[in-house]
């Protein structure tokens, strides 16, 4: 059964065309540069109103000692599978999320649906069984004799966006992958921290920053386009994520001593603030559909590294809540005339909340 649509967290007046900007499509970076930390970066200030062009290799000059850098550890799994009906027809498999090891929730494309208790068989050896569907989504039973996730591992594709409209290649597997990724689960990574690498990570260390980890097992909810103009009406595919009690230690340690909480992508920006919605950060796990649009309070984070987002999409709207919805639409028309590489494997920007204040 289909629950009512979550309202909004924010202003629920606005529209989904009020998120609507125009990219020209050689701006779609379909490639990942040579070296993670190459990428520009455009520091979007929040409180000032304006914007500056930079390289990503200049973010640790853009902390301070006792700033917190959070970021998202899920580990992107190999979730998409190309097989067979048993009546022949051609079917393609994206797991949304694991349910134990053995089923898993996933979407389904195919020319015609498939019946409740049909045989597939996926990658031309894998055979799993359709029990239920449940809204836009199918509960698949795999072959018992391995986990799912190792069943993934020998047969599934790594799970590019479909705007990067292109065959897998052998750098995928590792490039579309945080270095630190270590929980797996998430069939979309977290985007923001492709940039990240060793070398960046100690010159962060050195400037006294402080660095935590949540998990966010992205789904492929997140590349789902919102339709409806009404974003009350829009609800968000829940995801699951935890909070580790050093977390929100780490989070404590830098209040006290004055530094601000940076998150690495919107997915550890949404951990983070899913769980403080009591207005106190706790630590634990749990399953989340926050949506933020702009009118939203934030509690714990104060800046946020995100990459460029797909216009009329749920992390424009959270990039909007965050920087304020005029400023975004100035940063974004500067980034496109200044020929900044978009989305996944594009540029990332740096910006510090609109919002003055926290609150309590």
């Amino acid at each position: 059964m289909r629950r009512p649509a979550r309202p909004a967290t924010g202003c629920t007046a606005m529209k989904t065309s009020d998120f609507d900007y125009f990219l020209p499509d050689e701006l779609i970076a379909r490639f990942p540069l040579p070296e993670r930390s190459a990428s520009r970066l455009l520091h979007v200030d929040g409180v000032a109103g304006g914007y500056a062009d930079r390289a990503f290799r200049d973010l640790p000059g853009l902390f301070r000692p006792g700033d917190l850098l959070v970021m998202n550890d899920t580990r992107v799994i190999k979730a998409r599978l190309q097989g067979v009906k048993e009546t022949g027809g051609q079917v393609e498999v994206m797991v949304e999320r694991l349910l134990g090891d053995h089923e898993a929730l996933v979407f389904m494309r195919f020319s015609k649906p498939p019946r409740i208790g049909m045989s597939l068989t996926l990658a031309g050896a894998l055979r799993a069984t359709l029990l239920e569907r449940q809204g836009d989504l199918f509960r698949l039973a795999f072959d018992p004799a391995r986990p799912v996730l190792e069943w993934l591992e020998e047969y599934g594709e790594v799970p590019l966006p479909p705007y990067i409209d292109r065959p897998v290649g052998a750098d995928d597997v590792t490039r579309y992958q945080t270095v630190y990724a270590d929980k797996p689960g998430a069939v979309a990574a977290p985007t923001a921290g492709l940039h990240f690498d060793a070398a960046l990570f100690q010159a962060l260390r050195e400037r006294g920053v402080e660095l935590a980890r949540v998990t966010l097992h992205v789904g492929a909810g997140t590349w789902q386009p919102v339709r409806v103009e009404d974003l009350a009406a829009h609800r968000m595919h829940s995801e699951r994520y935890d909070i580790p009690a050093a977390t929100v230690a780490a989070v404590a340690r830098a209040r006290v001593a004055g530094g601000r909480v940076c998150a690495v992508g919107t997915t550890s920006l949404r951990a983070l603030e899913s769980a403080a919605r009591s207005g106190q950060l706790v630590a634990g796990g749990g399953e989340t559909d926050l949506f933020i649009t702009p009118g939203y309070r934030f509690r714990v984070v104060d800046r946020l590294v995100t990459n460029f987002h797909l216009p009329q999409s749920t992390l424009l709207m959270l990039v909007g809540a965050f920087a304020g919805t005029d400023l975004m639409r100035r940063a974004y028309a500067h980034a496109v005339a200044q020929r900044y590489r978009f989305f996944s494997y594009g540029d990332a920007m740096l910006i510090e909340r609109a919002e003055p204040g926290r609150q309590p």
